[in-house]
């Protein structure tokens, strides 16, 4: 049969009808598996002329075992949670996991991409935002498609629009509205956002979502009912105190930090200025990082499966990609806690 271009474990796989697990064992030479689907597999893979390139037989057990993993802040819980998942599916497989953090630099991030290329890592992941910024789509570009046409393996948490690759994207937008219509439920109507920098997609599509379902029922923000500030906790306590310098009756009932960590610095703010949570102003936050229920009072937020998503995109990167980009898209889900409450008359 003549050879198909791009073809793929997951295209072997469905052909003879097992598991990527199965197919992916059987090609690597492991012994225990039944003669039975070792058949099906191996003739699957002669009929379609599957060839498995270098990077990917490094996954699977060559010489080349690392990957690479760029986050923005290794400080951060959210990007520890996710990394967390990374390295048990990782550990499972043999893999040995380099962890890189850029501070939310974005040459930094093209900087550790090329360099990992030098190194011939197996696979690429990206597990912080998008850059907001043709400049460095381009540059990254420039970096990804020589290293994935060379069969290296690159997967990324959350949207990265203009790149090809493989992504696993958490409920940025659909979270924020839900989270939205679940406060406006409570009965609070005057509002105020505490955003990271706009030049990242996770704030983009989280502030969308929140507005534009707060606009569908009615409720308009302001220009400056948005504080933009550093996406940490530094950030969130600094656009807190700003939020504060208002006079006491043209503050909002309920804030709104695109991100916990900045949420938890909102919530010092607040306590320093002696303002009740939620008895005066309630506050949500997104991500559910696992120290918020613990907090006075627990944060109420939006949770996403945050080291479900660190294992698929590690599992995305040992299955390969095809000529086009999957996607997987995790749901998360509000969580109420004590931190708002329906606001007083």
């Amino acid at each position: 049969m003549k050879a198909r271009p791009h073809v793929t474990l997951e295209d072997v796989a469905r052909s003879a009808s097992v598991s990527l697990a199965t197919a992916s064992r059987v090609l690597n030479g492991t012994t225990s598996v039944r003669t039975d689907l070792r058949d099906r597999v191996v003739s699957a893979a002669a009929e379609l002329s599957y060839a498995p390139n270098a990077h990917a037989q490094a996954l699977a057990g060559g010489t080349h075992r690392t990957v690479g993993v760029i986050c923005h802040d290794v400080s951060d819980p959210y990007f520890a949670a996710i990394a967390n998942g990374v390295m048990r599916v990782a550990d499972s497989n043999g893999l040995l996991v380099m962890l890189a953090g850029t501070f939310r630099d974005p040459g930094r991030e093209v900087a550790y991409v090329s360099m990992l290329r030098a190194q011939r890592a197996s696979a690429i992941l990206l597990i912080g935002s998008a850059f907001e910024d043709r400049a460095w789509e381009r540059a990254m570009a420039a970096e990804l498609e020589p290293y994935r046409r060379g069969g290296g393996q690159v997967a990324a948490v959350s949207r990265h629009r203009g790149l090809k690759m493989d992504t696993v994207q958490p409920d940025n937008r659909g979270g924020a509205a839900e989270l939205a219509r679940a406060l406006l439920a409570l009965g609070h109507k005057r509002f105020a956002v505490l955003s990271g920098p706009r030049r990242l997609s996770t704030v983009v599509d989280r502030l969308d979502g929140f507005t534009t379902e707060l606009a569908d029922h009615g409720v308009t923000l302001r220009e400056d009912d948005v504080l933009e500030a550093a996406f940490t906790r530094e950030g969130g306590y600094e656009a807190a105190k700003r939020l504060l310098t208002r006079p006491r009756r043209s503050l909002p009932t309920c804030v709104f930090a695109v991100t916990d960590v900045m949420a938890i610095g909102a919530l010092t703010a607040l306590r320093e200025a002696g303002v009740s949570v939620p008895g005066q102003i309630s506050v949500a936050g997104f991500d559910d990082i696992p120290v918020v229920r613990d907090l006075t009072p627990p944060l109420t937020t939006f949770a996403l499966p945050l080291e479900q998503l660190g294992a698929r995109v590690m599992d995305l990167a040992l299955t390969g990609s095809g000529p086009r980009p999957r996607t997987v898209r995790l749901p998360g889900k509000v969580v109420l806690r004590e931190s708002t409450a329906r606001p007083r008359r």
